[in-house]
């Protein structure tokens, strides 16, 4: 499973491209918002992090605007993976940058129909929401399996599901379970999975001990 973060935090991403563990990043125009900067500064200076797939979303609601931006993104970097939203008039935008070679993340889907048509538009990534299916009271992590087993069953359906509105460690291995290709992750709950309360416990006592040695390693 390939691990994306979900930020616009130019810094929160270099802390955890250094970790070697980052596959790409995820950004919406809410996040890139809150960072207070230039939009296209900001993911031109993402993607000189990672070398991985960088979603930017258009901002426009009609293909042909929206088009106009998904070339223009798609041209700050080879890894831009241009995001737009699970309408119509996405999907028909997907349709053209796909076919012209260019990465297209499908953002904005809460179900499996909506899915199905995603892949067939030539979707190089669809984004479920889980968190927010949960939300409301429906099983996000059903709406993953669902497309998963759709996909399975047409091989020529290369897109793949990268599950989005990720609230807790739990989603993601849930996720990795059910054969997800990518999780995208708040950097909290991204750090969160290196976390665990004995791993804590057993390091304090393994230095405890190492200490009465009175040895060094250097």
């Amino acid at each position: 499973m390939k691990f994306f973060v979900d930020t616009a935090d130019v810094k929160e991403i270099q802390e955890l491209a250094a970790t070697g563990l980052l596959d790409g990043v995820t950004t919406n125009p809410s996040l890139v918002a809150k960072s207070g900067r230039p939009f296209l500064e900001v993911i031109k200076e993402i993607c000189g992090i990672v070398d991985g797939p960088v979603s930017a979303e258009v901002t426009a609601t009609d293909h042909k605007t929206m088009l106009l931006e998904g070339h223009k993104l798609a041209g700050l970097a080879k890894n831009v993976c241009v995001k737009v939203p699970l309408t119509m008039d996405g999907l028909k935008t997907c349709k053209v940058l796909s076919s012209e070679g260019i990465q297209v993340n499908v953002t904005l889907c809460f179900s499996a129909a909506q899915a199905l048509l995603a892949a067939k538009a030539g979707a190089t990534f669809i984004s479920p929401f889980v968190g927010r299916l949960d939300d409301i009271g429906q099983d996000g992590m059903e709406l993953i399996a669902d497309i998963i087993q759709i996909y399975s069953a047409y091989p020529a359906l290369k897109t793949e599901v990268l599950v989005a509105s990720v609230r807790h460690p739990i989603h993601v291995v849930a996720a990795a379970k059910m054969g997800a290709d990518v999780a995208t992750l708040p950097p909290a709950v991204l750090k969160q999975m290196f976390n665990h309360p004995l791993t804590d416990k057993g390091l304090a006592a393994f230095l405890a001990d190492w200490a009465k040695t009175g040895q060094s390693v250097l």
